[in-house]
């Protein structure tokens, strides 16, 4: 029975919170915006608390300069650099430090958090000497406004119907909800006909996420700043928590491994041109995400080319042997070398 009311709580919690952190609709006089044109192949943002290095970072990665100063909230809008790696360009937003109580609008917190929904990966800057606290309260914020750190999104097929019930089923045993669980958070939610599939075994929470539908997830990379501060064993067990990597702005110590790990985040491949009877062209990149088939290629250089499409030559990891002909749906791996030939 606890449980159950458990359950239930938290389906109110979740929809009460939903419409706090709605707008109102009053047509109170608009702020200006922080959004900032997506350019480039990837977007980053740099979260953190007030004073922990985010300018700094952004000034030593990029060629734009963020104003840094030894007093809080330094920067107070949305500043945007270019970090050129691999032949990709990805763009570095460095935000305004968020307070605890951001996800409410403390701080120009929810503008902050709105724009880090739109981001590839986000880069969770915190201070080495006091990280543990600074990552918890971040962490509540941004789950508080549905953005899940590297979490996958949980394998619940759900779709509303006009009618006929709520048709329960599971592939696997539950040990988290149970069918009249299901039954109460949908009814909280006014949601009396649909068919529920679960495919792994999920919590209540996270049966919320599938039925509310706007969670964001996306992978973080912790990064702990100032390191010079703080003793080596500190170092040693910091660098080894998941997803983490310390760095030292002033000293500039260990940025080229952050900018390897933010690559393996980003998961982006470079795939290289070729025109019959040249050399590959090296200098001029097609940046794609992993997984990218030939067709993606053929979209990225001319979205007529895929429907005039006879057969692509591939060099490179992702044949058995060099040149291999294959067609549309062969995934590309990074560095690859492809020549397209038309009809």
């Amino acid at each position: 029975a606890t449980e159950y009311h458990l359950g239930l709580l938290k389906a109110k919690l979740a929809k009460y919170r939903a419409q706090l952190l709605e707008p109102s609709k009053s047509s109170a006089a608009k702020g200006e915006g922080f959004d900032v044109m997506k350019s480039g192949d990837a977007r980053v943002a740099l979260i953190g608390f007030p004073s922990v290095g985010k300018s700094t970072f952004l000034s030593l990665m990029t060629s734009t300069a963020s104003e840094a100063a030894s007093y809080e909230f330094t920067t107070l809008t949305c500043i945007p650099g270019v970090i050129e790696y691999k032949g990709a360009n990805i763009q570095l937003l460095d935000l305004p430090g968020i307070i605890e109580g951001a996800a409410q609008g403390k701080g120009r917190g929810r503008q902050v958090i709105a724009v880090a929904r739109t981001a590839d990966v986000v880069i969770m800057m915190l201070d080495a000497t006091k990280g543990e606290v600074q990552r918890a309260l971040l962490e509540k914020e941004l789950e508080s406004v549905g953005i899940r750190l590297n979490k996958n999104k949980p394998n619940i097929y759900f779709k509303p119907k006009k009618g006929g019930g709520i048709s329960f089923n599971s592939t696997v045993t539950l040990t988290q909800c149970s069918e009249k669980l299901v039954q109460l958070i949908l009814h909280e939610y006014k949601i009396f006909n649909a068919e529920v599939l679960f495919r792994e075994d999920c919590s209540p929470d996270e049966f919320i996420d599938v039925i509310v539908g706007n969670r964001v997830y996306m992978p973080c990379l912790y990064v702990y700043n100032k390191i010079d501060q703080i003793s080596m064993e500190e170092v040693d067990r910091l660098a080894r928590r998941p997803h983490s990597v310390v760095i030292s702005c002033g000293m500039k110590l260990n940025l080229d491994y952050l900018l390897e790990k933010l690559w393996e985040y980003l998961a982006l491949t470079c795939i290289y041109t070729k025109k019959r009877g040249q050399r590959p062209d090296f200098t001029d990149a097609i940046i794609l995400r992993k997984g990218a088939s030939v067709e993606h290629v053929c979209h990225r250089i001319h979205r007529s080319l895929a429907s005039q499409f006879k057969y692509a030559l591939v060099w490179g990891t992702s044949t058995k042997y060099s040149p291999q002909r294959v067609g549309l749906t062969h995934t590309m791996e990074h560095e690859d070398v492809i020549q397209i030939v038309k009809k």
